[in-house]
């Protein structure tokens, strides 16, 4: 059961005053006809392209003014820019908002309250980004440049001021946050204008939760969250943010895993030695390393911890079905990638991410070819990326690793070894857990809020794709443990847009079908 949410405006939200040009606007969205009239959910598609054809080069020209902000989140002067320019967007709009710190980079808050709406819903995107390095970039990564086909494909720029009628829905903007995560942002803004201009009114108390520290893992979120007590109560939590289907499906994804980081570094000598007159007697830290890593895992991926899988959410028969109804994209993938043969011993890639991985992301350990040296070195490093899944916590995977670590032979610690714990021990092992790591999450398919979603997006797709669980992380679980709603994922970036790469991008299509998807939930979630 859900609580119906009873809002009261808090008084530390600024109100906005709206010009008269603004009014009919908030009268609209703020009217008491019970939104009784609105249009059917494909009328509503159509009529939110409709406008979307008329409206397209003030729309990527809104965008571009975006994009054009640098947004590395360690820069806070940049990161108040962008969440200066994001407000006046929401407020020309009707949206009360709130900025919210607590101690990074500023979080948007945005509400608009409709009356007779009993149910509310709170959208989730985030506007910063990645750090750049604009010398491995095509285009400067916050000059968005449009490109009449993908990079790769030769796509040449094109001048969106001399553009006349439709935008090829194929071609591709390029810049950093492009397709992580800016693009929700604009798509939101335009959605709600096309409502306007359409007389549809929203259908649910509408809340926005823009997150300016997403790239570096959402550190405030929680204490944001428990600072502002009851301001992001909701009945459905839609969390805009990844890349969607290979297949350009619209798609829905109740899961995440979750991410945890360590560094391991094993010890030889205390100094490098001459590999010809110590080989065969000396410990080999890059071979103890290597000895270690295969003990972890097997070759097609399955991790050989004891009592790893122990906590592992089983996936259930909805879930399965799910799976196997989705586009398989094996071959497609193989042939894009060159793999003739993947890990998993022939599952499906969409249900391996349902599993818990070790996957290692680097080791420093000497050099090779011109670097090589006739050398054992005195260590060897490895940095492991560890993903969970559903009912896993970061805590207790620690402990299984570690005890497996300690069963092969080795003795932890966590600094730097002296030469009196080096000589005491056999083997010698440095454990650097980096970050406190964030557990996975999955909805069940079958709660009422997920089924109501999914009968709606069908109603306007037949293609809908529903995922038990994608595989990267999404900063779900402070919400998770601090609030009582269920979360839906709902990826809208072409599956190709390079996100936290160079050559950043957008494809124009996904752009406007996130419009039209926008205004099918927002005009009738709350009438279902």
């Amino acid at each position: 059961m859900y609580k119906k949410t009873n809002i009261k405006h808090s008084s530390a939200v600024s109100h906005f005053v709206l010009r008269p040009a603004l009014w009919p606007f908030a009268l609209l969205l703020f009217s008491n006809n019970l939104f009784a009239q609105n249009p059917s959910p494909l009328e509503i598609s159509q009529l939110i392209n409709d406008y979307r054809a008329s409206m397209e080069t003030v729309i990527i020209n809104d965008f571009v003014d975006l994009l054009a902000l640098p947004n590395v989140a360690q820069n806070q002067a940049d990161m108040d820019v962008n969440a200066d320019h994001i407000t006046s967007l929401l407020e020309q709009r009707g949206f009360t908002t709130q900025r919210l710190q607590s101690g990074g980079s500023p979080y948007v808050y945005a509400e608009m309250m409709q009356p007779g709406a009993t149910e509310t819903l709170l959208l989730y995107a985030h506007y910063d980004g990645q750090p750049v390095q604009v010398e491995n970039w095509a285009y400067p990564p916050f000059t968005p440049t449009l490109l009449d086909a993908p990079l790769q494909a030769g796509g040449q720029p094109v001048d969106i001021a001399e553009v006349s009628g439709s935008f090829d829905p194929e071609w591709r903007l390029y810049a950093r946050s492009a397709g992580d995560d800016k693009m929700p942002i604009i798509a939101l803004m335009h959605t709600l204008d096309a409502m306007q201009a359409n007389d549809i009114d929203l259908s649910v108390n509408l809340k926005l939760l823009l997150d300016g520290e997403e790239e570096r893992g959402s550190p405030s979120v929680g204490n944001i969250i428990d600072e502002n007590p009851g301001l992001l109560d909701a009945d459905l939590l839609l969390f805009c943010d990844g890349p969607m289907h290979q297949s350009r499906n619209a798609q829905l994804v109740f899961g995440v895993r979750g991410s945890k980081t360590l560094d391991m570094t094993t010890y030889g000598a205390n100094r490098p030695l001459h590999s010809g007159h110590y080989g065969n007697w000396a410990p080999n830290p890059i071979m103890q390393m290597t000895y270690l890593l295969t003990s972890m895992r097997d070759e097609t991926g399955r991790i050989l911890i004891d009592n790893y899988y122990d906590d592992v959410a089983p996936v259930n028969d909805m879930e399965r079905s799910a799976i196997a109804a989705m586009p398989d994209i094996t071959e497609a993938l193989k042939n894009e990638l060159a793999i003739n043969t993947p890990e998993g011993d022939g599952v499906r890639l969409e249900e391996l991410v349902t599993l818990p991985a070790i996957n290692v992301r680097g080791i420093s350990a000497g050099g090779v070819g011109p670097l090589g040296r006739n050398i054992i070195l005195s260590n060897a490093t490895a940095s492991l990326n560890i993903r969970l899944v559903a009912n896993q916590r970061p805590e207790g995977v620690e402990e299984l690793i570690e005890a497996h670590i300690v069963n092969q032979g080795f003795h932890i610690v966590y600094e730097d070894p002296t030469n009196e714990i080096l000589s005491a021990n056999e083997k010698v092992i440095k454990l650097d857990w980096r970050g406190r790591g964030s557990p996975g999450l999955r909805t069940p398919m079958d709660d009422a809020m997920s089924q109501r979603l999914v009968n709606l997006m069908q109603s306007v797709t037949t293609d809908l794709i529903l995922t038990p669980s994608m595989g990267g992380s999404l900063p779900l679980d402070d919400f998770a443990t601090r609030m009582d709603t269920p979360i839906i994922v709902l990826p809208l970036a072409n599956h190709d847009n390079n996100q936290h790469a160079e050559n950043e991008n957008i494809r124009l299509q996904n752009m406007w079908d996130a419009m039209s998807i926008y205004g099918v939930i927002l005009a009738n979630f709350g009438l279902e």
